[in-house]
């Protein structure tokens, strides 16, 4: 029979969270690979969610996003992350972060190209980066505190380097990226005319003492970022 498959489907293997999934389910184990919340959702979404049912609220929205929730999310990184964006022009709402990630990579990487990601990484960096015909250049977390070797990094960057996925807090490790990493980075960035792409979505969820920075928010790096947040939560 004849092979369908195309080949960039042959370098991708099944999902890792699934398999785990799966062999949780079978020893009858705590399953720690897949975010099943143990918690109902806020009441008052849920008051929001039927009124607008009620309200006939059932068209299509603006595809980057409704005008209230694009200020909302404005207000909120301008609180949190320390940089004040433009709803209308800078702000664009996705489905999730596994696909803000995607379409921020298609929209900037071209075919032949590279893609800096750190390992260990949520298993989509990858796959995304070979999506965009692009090359990944996996830079190691090393353990016991999940560092990088600056010079190792340094050697990573070229004249075909697009960008770098940077994910803090980082899964699966919990890594939170110092502000001194997070520099050393973005001057590669500047130097290299490389944008960094960051995913962000675990921000709220760090050790004690460990202080969450948006790369973004270091000089410089405003236009050269693509920061990937969860929505906005109440300030109180």
């Amino acid at each position: 029979m004849k092979d369908f498959c195309s080949e960039k489907a042959k370098n991708f293997t099944e999902s890792v969270i699934r398999d785990m999934t799966r062999v949780c389910l079978k020893h009858r184990g705590v399953n720690l690979a897949q975010g099943f919340p143990d918690f109902p959702a806020p009441e008052e979404i849920k008051e929001a969610a039927v009124k607008a049912i009620h309200a006939d609220a059932n068209q299509y929205a603006i595809t980057w996003g409704t005008p209230a929730l694009r200020q909302a999310i404005a207000e909120k990184f301008a609180w949190y992350n320390g940089l004040t964006v433009d709803p209308e022009k800078e702000i664009t709402v996705c489905c999730g972060a596994t696909e803000c990630m995607i379409a921020s990579l298609m929209a900037i990487v071209d075919p032949g190209e590279e893609v800096i990601v750190f390992e260990p990484f949520y298993e989509n960096y990858g796959p995304d980066t070979i999506l965009c015909g692009a090359r990944p250049r996996f830079i190691p977390l090393r353990e016991p505190d999940w560092h990088f070797d600056e010079q190792e990094l340094t050697r990573a960057f070229n004249n075909k380097t697009k960008a770098i996925v940077i994910n803090t807090p980082n899964n699966p490790t919990g890594k939170v990226f110092s502000r001194e990493e997070l520099q050393c980075i973005a001057d590669l960035c500047l130097k290299w005319g490389v944008v960094a792409v960051t995913d962000e979505i675990y921000e709220h969820i760090l050790y004690d003492g460990a202080s969450h920075v948006s790369i973004a928010s270091l000089p410089g790096m405003r236009d050269q970022t693509i920061t990937i947040i969860p929505f906005p939560r109440p300030t109180a």
